[in-house]
């Protein structure tokens, strides 16, 4: 899957702009990442929101255990990767049909975070038991929220492209082409909201996130760290 926003949606993250300056390499812009992808991916779909706006996914080469998924409801977009083991349960909670599956279980999340305030990010996504990663854009608040399980199960990677759009995809490959240095793994068990501008750990939301710069052999420029007792890397 992947997603792909302006800088009107989400500022590109400082650690990720540094990460690329530090050590260049070459980029791609926006456009031709999404053609990359298309290109690459059999039977891809994708779909533009406003002008500010890519996303894409494929059901090629998934794996029965991470069936990739997409839905819309509300104006609210919402691309999703795994399986949650509490579905059953969580879908009583939030008064959805037997039929109802994991993205649409995630929206009904996401409405809840957004219209009931106070009502914290970190219960929205701590209670997602499973391997998970989502990327949701709300086109009515023009607010991104993206998170990936605690274990990292299913990995996701986030980059800033040669005109300087954020992605988030499933593919590392894919997005080192088109981000160069500016790249890196989501950490685990994170979220990132546009609303706090910040990625938090939604198990110790309190604990500062820092970036460390990675080694010039390692494809990512730079990994995330949880803050604490002793640092705990989460960027793996």
């Amino acid at each position: 899957m992947l997603g792909i926003f302006s800088t009107s949606i989400v500022s590109p993250p400082e650690e990720l702009v540094t990460a690329g300056s530090k050590t260049p390499s070459p980029k791609a812009t926006a456009e031709k990442l999404l053609a990359r992808f298309l290109d690459t991916n059999s039977s891809a779909v994708s779909m533009q929101v406003g002008s500010e706006v890519n996303l894409a996914y494929t059901h090629s080469n998934e794996s029965i255990l991470r069936p990739r998924s997409f839905a819309v409801k509300d104006d609210i977009f919402c691309l999703f990767e795994g399986a949650l083991d509490n579905l059953g349960s969580l879908k009583q909670q939030y008064g959805l049909a037997k039929s109802a599956n994991e993205v649409l279980l995630v929206i009904e999340a996401y409405k809840a975070l957004r219209d009931r305030a106070p009502y914290p990010a970190s219960h929205m996504v701590g209670h997602l038991d499973g391997r998970f990663s989502f990327i949701i854009f709300d086109k009515s608040t023009s607010t991104l929220f993206v998170a990936t399980d605690q274990e990292n199960k299913v990995p996701l990677y986030w980059g800033i492209t040669a005109d300087g759009y954020v992605a988030f995809g499933n593919d590392a490959n894919l997005l080192k082409g088109a981000c160069g240095k500016s790249l890196a793994s989501f950490p685990q068990g994170c979220f990132f909201s546009t609303e706090f501008g910040e990625i938090r750990c939604y198990e110790n939301p309190k604990n500062k996130i820092t970036a460390v710069f990675a080694q010039e052999e390692e494809i990512w420029g730079a990994k995330f760290m949880v803050e604490g007792p002793s640092m705990i890397a989460i960027g793996k």
